[in-house]
């Protein structure tokens, strides 16, 4: 990896001017510095990748370079002329376009209608169908696109529809293409045929900024990559330069040469040795998928095991935990607890069986911010009863007084507000409400995330403790320590593919590094192979 943090890759070929050029972009927002001196360039007909952990200041300078926000200091120039969008309109008209992960396209009108919506030809004092119609028609043969510009446009796949997103966005003649995560919801063949229409995009001088969490998708059609960091620029390279183990190290920001070795308490003197020995499955999914989400995937977890999922944001560790916490539904495959077949179709049937999925987004998915401590923490339980049988006052003055106890939540009383609380304490009531219904597996999706030192440790040594006591756990987190340091077993995930499963037997970080940037390659680490 190369040495400097602040590497720039040099121009390519004879040296084109960038089309854009972004100078120390500096954005804060209450509390938050979200860019902090950010760098970052486009050349025309090259294809670059912005790459960064979640909270590394991606989307906030994409938006920044759309109008979407304003910069508090730096320079924005577009073909060598300084510029500042108000809006996305005006960045539009100036040659930047940007396709969306979601389409936002109207499915009950036409392909033609969709290309050329608010810039319809006019004969008569209507719209010209004919002119139009023909119209599209050009800009998609120009793409190569094989699409009937008087279907509706609802009529074709989420991929198809993706292209004719580009399809509009090239004819406002754009010299810049944002495309945001355009291979979420596609399969194989329709990767394929998107990037057949992005390198012909290339061939035409078009900049094209394209944002994936897919590791192998990046590697395959980018040019040239840039990587924030923590709202800061840590480097800018070529792609076939920079090795993918040096980019992963460059996103979390650890070398490898300074990796501090993680002594796994799975196997020390202090944990049962019991445990060693493979335990009794409780629940086990077989080529478990959703389309979009994540392929068919094996897994099995034990009762009193912890297994971990390893991997960079986007990789389908989430979306593995939704699917088999009852959240979102499965496409394919079996789950069996105890050896019985099990259809989850919601999250209170999931509950019924005491399998609980804690969501990373405490805020949105997780603790009610106008509830007190006491109504966040039997909540799950009293949803399990079903509301005709409320839980005696006393009961649950009992129960909230029992868990913030054991879980030392610092709260003045359990009628206090759940959002004055800090995000720790928070975090700890969220874990209440579930072990309040006494659960045989819990799914923990970054349950450390945000929080300061002292509850991040009580929150390792409560998985810990649970663990011994014969709870199942299925552990998410980015910080690979973490991971290390708690489970028995880790699941590796890249590109929403399962490429390891591997006992935790002195595994180290780099040892899951390699993995997740380069899948299961040497043999000692293939035991549990990807399905």
């Amino acid at each position: 990896m190369p040495d400097s943090a602040a590497t720039r890759a040099g121009t390519p070929g004879a040296g084109p001017d960038p089309v854009v050029e972004m100078t120390d972009i500096s954005i804060s927002f209450p509390g938050v510095k979200a860019l902090d001196g950010v760098g970052f360039r486009m050349f025309p007909g090259e294809v670059h990748s912005l790459m960064g952990e979640n909270g590394a200041g991606k989307s906030t300078l994409i938006k920044a370079l759309t109008g979407v926000y304003g910069v508090d200091a730096g320079e924005i120039r577009l073909a060598g002329e300084k510029v500042r969008f108000h809006n996305p309109a005006q960045a539009q008209a100036a040659g930047i376009s940007t396709v969306y992960q979601e389409v936002n396209l109207l499915g009950n009108l036409t392909v033609a209608e969709n290309v050329m919506l608010g810039r319809e030809p006019r004969r008569l004092g209507g719209i010209d169908w004919r002119a139009m119609r023909r119209r599209a028609a050009e800009i998609l043969e120009g793409l190569h696109l094989d699409i009937d510009p008087g279907s509706l446009l609802n009529s074709h796949s989420l991929a198809v529809q993706q292209l004719v997103a580009i399809a509009r966005a090239i004819d406002v003649q754009a010299k810049v293409l944002i495309l945001d995560e355009p291979t979420s919801s596609l399969d194989v063949e329709e990767v394929a045929e998107l990037f057949r229409v992005i390198r012909s995009l290339k061939e035409r001088g078009v900049a094209i900024l394209f944002v994936s969490h897919f590791l192998d998708q990046v590697y395959e059609i980018s040019d040239r990559l840039t990587v924030l960091r923590n709202g800061q620029f840590v480097g800018e390279y070529l792609t076939e330069e920079l090795l993918r183990i040096d980019l992963v190290q460059a996103m979390i920001g650890r070398e490898l040469s300074t990796l501090e070795e993680i002594g796994t308490k799975v196997h020390s003197a202090d944990r049962d040795t019991s445990q060693d020995a493979t335990p009794v499955t409780f629940l086990a999914a077989k080529a478990v998928g959703r389309k979009g989400a994540i392929a068919p995937t094996d897994l099995t977890i034990g009762a009193g095991e912890v297994v971990g999922l390893a991997g960079l944001l986007g990789s389908g560790r989430t979306e593995l935990a939704r699917l088999v916490g009852g959240v979102d539904r499965t496409d394919t495959g079996q789950l069996t607890v105890n050896g019985s077949p099990l259809r989850l179709r919601t999250p209170r049937q999931a509950i019924k069986h005491r399998i609980v999925y804690s969501s990373e987004n405490r805020r949105a998915e997780g603790i009610v911010d106008e509830l007190s401590v006491r109504d966040n923490i039997v909540l799950a339980l009293q949803a399990d009863r079903g509301w005709f049988r409320p839980i005696p006052r006393k009961r649950q003055d009992e129960l909230a007084a029992s868990y913030i106890e054991a879980l030392n939540i610092k709260t003045p009383h359990a009628d206090a507000l759940v959002k004055n609380l800090s995000g720790g304490n928070q975090q700890k009531v969220l874990l209440a409400r579930w072990l309040a219904i006494a659960p045989r597996l819990l799914i923990l999706d970054e349950p450390t995330r945000g929080i300061d030192v002292g509850a991040k440790a009580e929150i390792q040594k409560l998985v810990y403790s649970l663990a011994e006591n014969g709870m199942s756990v299925l552990f998410i987190s980015a910080e690979l320590e973490e991971v290390l340091r708690l489970s028995h077993r880790i699941v590796v995930l890249r590109d929403r593919r399962k490429v390891a499963d591997l006992p935790n037997d002195a595994l180290r970080v780099d040892d899951l590094l390699a993995v997740i940037a380069e899948g299961a390659s040497e043999p000692e680490l293939e035991t549990g192979a990807a399905s």
